[in-house]
């Protein structure tokens, strides 16, 4: 993408701010919706999401201050809008455990040659790893965002990031040298 600011501004000009905006969701969907999708595992709850995502982006340009690259702005607004929906599916009686267990049992269905089998003992580790854990786990292991993005983006302390990656390594080595 352009310059950055130049960017935002073609966002915030009513002249220019359709095409950015389209521009804005062609670069930023495929990211946003690998986050959400590692978040929720199900593809019309990710689709969902992500239209929710990028409709609060749209309604909210006018309240980016800059203080964080216009990315981490939206991952964080996508982040922040899974885990609304993740809380709100727990309420509705979709008990963590259950979606946890439900993951891990579809993990453990397929047949699997011996690289499959360690791969899917860690995606089950990670099912398995308190939320917070698991969404610093997969934003470090698999997304290889720094510990300052994802500062800006979880709006947390890099030591606390790193405290909770650590938390979360250790669960998940001991998990799969178990199993």
């Amino acid at each position: 993408m352009q310059d950055e600011q130049e960017f935002i501004n073609r966002l915030l000009d009513p002249a220019t701010q359709h095409a950015a905006y389209r521009e804005l969701v062609t670069q930023f969907q495929r990211p946003l919706y690998n986050r959400i999708r590692s978040m929720v595992h199900d593809h019309d709850d990710t689709d969902d999401i992500l239209q929710n995502t990028f409709v609060k982006v749209f309604r909210h340009l006018d309240g980016f201050k800059g203080e964080s690259r216009l990315f981490s702005w939206v991952y964080r607004i996508a982040t922040n809008e899974a885990i609304s929906f993740i809380k709100q599916k727990n309420r509705r009686g979709y008990a963590s455990i259950e979606t946890q267990e439900r993951a891990v049992n579809n993990l453990q269905a397929d047949t699997w040659t011996d690289s499959e089998l360690i791969e899917a003992r860690l995606y089950e580790a990670i099912e398995k790893l308190p939320e917070k854990q698991k969404l610093v786990f997969e934003m470090r292991y698999f997304e290889e965002i720094p510990y300052e993005q994802m500062s800006e983006i979880l709006g947390t302390s890099v030591g606390a990031l790193k405290a909770s990656y650590h938390h979360a390594v250790k669960k998940v080595e001991d998990y799969v040298n178990r199993h």
